[in-house]
């Protein structure tokens, strides 16, 4: 599913129909001090996954956004909303970001990678572009910072991918201007509507017949809705107590890969046995799959899977948020076709 298309359809609505259920708990989030008038919102990384899930509802609510991308006519599809810019820039010149940040209120820093590809490094966009930022945000005088980080990320932590977005958490909060305004946020595997954690899965299982491979099967996780990700992000826009924290986030229930891929099998009506691989196949198999178009999979990704993505203190509830769970959204982008096909899958996933 292209990002435009994914767009499109966030913009046509489907995603407040979706969220339907969190009326009560939208209600009490008003009910809150909002210590943020309508602002100028500066996004970087906000052209991916979660960013066009962000800026649709950060333009919904009424704020002026400045989207940093380095093609702008990529991008095209943004220009739809009012007050939102489109800003052509490359936010790994610090002259260039410092300029293009110049007049937000707020930056928010969404950057990521799974894997290293072409120019970009780990570090290069999980260390060394946080260091920036907080360099051209305190050029300006802007203080307010919110940045997205991964859960499990830590200074020893096994994967290069987990080790940088830990270096990144700190490089911000030592050069930010005002360390005590900046807020962390550190989700699990992030799924939605274009997400690229199920409908990869998907894509990979229409590939494979009868028997799929799975390296780190017993790896767990909490999956976490892109659209409770996007409520906590603009919560701590609107709430001075999110300021100077580091929220854990994720959903409400934790399962292990082979679970998640032999859901979504069934979602989409594909019959194959998941193999557990024993871990010396394991690693055959990413050092194999990384040298594959859009490296699907690598060496890292399997170290990053030995640590468990799940946390004992989701603070999703402390930002007025009920997590929405797995069951109540992949469903309707995974199992369309067949609603038998999609209840069998509800019935496992329940049965777990």
């Amino acid at each position: 599913m292209t990002g435009q298309s994914a767009l499109a359809r966030i913009v046509s609505g489907e995603r407040v129909r979706w969220r339907a259920h969190h009326l009560p708990c939208a209600l009490a989030f008003h009910e809150k001090q909002i210590i943020m008038p309508l602002s100028t919102v500066c996004l970087i990384g906000g052209t991916g996954f979660v960013g066009r899930h962000l800026a649709t509802e950060l333009a919904r609510r009424g704020h002026h956004l400045k989207l940093l991308t380095r093609r702008r006519e990529r991008h095209r599809e943004f220009l739809v909303f009012p007050h939102v810019s489109v800003v052509q820039t490359d936010v790994h010149d610090p002259r260039a970001l410092a300029d293009a940040v110049a007049g937000s209120d707020v930056v928010i820093s969404l950057a990521g990678i799974l894997n290293p590809e072409g120019g970009e490094r780990f570090a290069r966009v999980h260390r060394d572009l946080p260091i920036n930022i907080a360099s051209a945000c305190a050029a300006h005088g802007i203080e307010r910072l919110v940045h997205v980080s991964a859960l499990g990320a830590r200074e020893d932590a096994p994967s290069e991918y987990l080790r940088t977005k830990w270096a990144g958490e700190q490089a911000l909060l030592d050069e930010s201007k005002n360390r005590a305004a900046t807020t962390i946020l550190r989700p699990s595997v992030i799924f939605g509507l274009g997400d690229s954690f199920f409908n990869r899965f998907a894509q990979l299982l229409r590939m494979t017949p009868l028997v799929f491979p799975l390296a780190a099967a017993d790896a767990r996780m909490q999956p976490v809705y892109v659209g409770d990700v996007v409520d906590g992000i603009c919560a701590c826009l609107e709430q001075r107590s999110t300021w100077g924290e580091i929220y854990d986030v994720a959903g409400p229930h934790t399962y292990t890969l082979r679970e998640i891929v032999e859901y979504s099998a069934e979602l989409i009506g594909e019959r194959v046995w998941v193999f557990p691989l024993p871990s010396s196949l394991a690693l055959l198999q990413a050092k194999l799959m990384e040298h594959l178009p859009g490296k699907p999979f690598s060496v890292d990704n399997l170290r990053s899977l030995s640590v468990d993505s799940v946390t004992a203190n989701n603070r999703l509830n402390e930002l007025g948020i009920s997590p929405t769970g797995v069951d109540a959204v992949v469903p309707r982008y995974l199992g369309r076709a067949n609603r038998s096909r999609r209840n069998r899958a509800l019935r496992r996933l329940a049965g777990r």
